[in-house]
């Protein structure tokens, strides 16, 4: 059965990819993006009525409500949500302004809070609904420079995990997705930013665009896979509440999980220790 589906970040990546596997899947999409140019040339192989292409800043919440707005005016419903805007500041926290940490969060936090309160009136009208929302590796583990990364994709995940408790009752199911290294443009020198103040203790390490420039181009992760497996995901009747995607990061997330629940384990009696009689 076709579904509307409403992706953001669509210019580029796994918003790109996932668009156009579910416009091949028979769907139709709405595909947004800050620059509308970049997202139709990103789906021009794939052009048709079964596209709606939509300027959308997700950190401007009044555009996230026009967008959905709009939406609904050339499809009449939305099925499918796939918040996937966002781009990366990396360097050590202490390097980090706070300004860097608010903009960080404003896109990749804050954008997702935003779709998500324009769409969810939507789905619960319809009583029905699945909403996708684009975490990271970074979101599951700490990695060194990912500060402000994490904190927005940690948040993703808690925002994810709470509101599906709410909204479950009315049809609508909310899966996080966590993708490891994909060849997208987070790193591409057009969309990361790099904290440009150093401080001297941390510097013998070399800095965070050093470390992760290199990655760019190299990631073993292939968005056009990824679309494919969102549009089932998007469209199976029992999805995961979290999604792991790719092997590396697998890789990295089993074995700290596993660490967690051995400390768990070792500190359950100091734990419980905090149990009082009432």
């Amino acid at each position: 059965m076709s579904k509307v589906w409403f992706v953001t970040g669509a210019g580029s990546g796994i918003g790109a990819a996932t668009a156009r596997a579910a416009l091949n899947a028979g769907h139709r999409v709405v595909a947004t993006g800050r620059n509308v140019e970049k997202v139709r040339s990103a789906l021009s192989d794939v052009a048709g009525e079964r596209l709606k292409v939509i300027a959308l800043d997700v950190a401007d919440e009044a555009q996230t409500k026009t967008a959905a707005d709009k939406a609904v005016q050339a499809f009449g419903r939305i099925d499918v949500l796939v918040n996937n805007a966002g781009y990366s500041a990396l360097g050590n926290f202490e390097e980090l302004t706070t300004d860097e940490i608010d903009r960080q969060m404003g896109t990749n936090f804050y954008g997702v809070m935003y779709v998500m309160r324009a769409v969810l009136p939507i789905m619960r009208k319809q009583r029905s609904g699945r909403i996708v929302n684009i975490s990271s590796l970074a979101g599951v583990i700490g990695l060194k420079h990912c500060a402000a990364y994490s904190v927005a994709k940690f948040a993703v995940e808690g925002l994810s995990q709470a509101v599906a408790e709410e909204v479950r009752q009315f049809g609508i199911e909310i899966v996080v997705v966590a993708p490891g290294f994909f060849r997208t443009d987070l790193l591409a020198a057009s969309n990361v930013r790099y904290a440009e103040s150093v401080i001297e203790d941390y510097a013998a390490e070399g800095t965070a665009e050093a470390m992760w420039s290199p990655y760019n181009g190299q990631q073993t992760g292939d968005p056009e896979k990824l679309g494919e497996v969102l549009v089932k995901i998007g469209t199976m009747e029992n999805p995961p509440k979290q999604f792991m995607a790719g092997g590396d990061a697998l890789d990295a997330i089993t074995p700290i999980l596993k660490d967690r629940l051995e400390e768990l384990s070792a500190f359950d009696a100091l734990s419980r220790s905090t149990d009082g009689s009432l």
